[in-house]
């Protein structure tokens, strides 16, 4: 659990995922970090550039100040990680079981609500904007490579969400560990 604990707290050092468009007029790409409590980009003014591009598309703009995700996601985390601390003392299999379910639970909740965030950004478009193709949706994948008109989207997870897995196994094998060493203590 002490593990789980630390996996969680490293998710702030690394971001949870990337999303690159590459491009012709962009041959670097213009990579986007998607933090805990950030969006960040590979520039200072990679977010602007891509906020300019998507706005000739018509998607909203990409603030982080106003994804409430970003806001409160991070105290979820601290207090899963102080929770993991807190069982290490109870030292119970079951109460760990718990805790790696509520886990499991928010970390699936948590890339169901990014690709949400992903479908509305792609999907709902202003009818006034510059460049308009019918049918057109400039959703990026979740996990992979999607052409979009003439950029390359790349969407991948990156260390922090690494961290976040290590969590859920360090979790599940301490309740494996917790199980077996109550089952050899009834026995013996």
């Amino acid at each position: 659990m002490l593990v789980a604990a630390i996996s969680l707290m490293l998710m702030f050092a690394f971001p949870l995922w990337r999303i690159t468009l590459e491009a012709p007029q962009y041959p670097k790409g213009l990579s986007m970090y998607i933090w805990v409590n950030n969006i960040t980009g590979s520039e200072p003014s990679t977010l602007q550039n891509i906020n300019i591009m998507n706005h000739y598309i018509g998607m909203k703009p990409i603030e982080p100040e106003s994804i409430p995700e970003l806001q409160f996601m991070q105290y979820i985390i601290i207090a899963l990680s102080g929770l993991a601390l807190i069982l290490i003392a109870i030292n119970k299999w079951q109460v760990n079981l718990i805790w790696l379910i509520i886990l499991l639970v928010a970390g699936g909740l948590a890339i169901y609500d990014f690709y949400l965030w992903e479908y509305d950004y792609g999907h709902n478009l202003d009818p006034h904007a510059a460049i308009k193709i019918e049918g057109m949706a400039y959703q990026p994948p979740l996990i992979g490579k999607k052409i979009i008109l003439n950029f390359t989207a790349i969407s991948m997870p990156q260390m922090g969400s690494i961290f976040m897995t290590l969590s859920m196994i360090s979790g599940g094998f301490a309740v494996w560990i917790g199980r077996k060493m109550n089952i050899a203590r009834r026995i013996s």
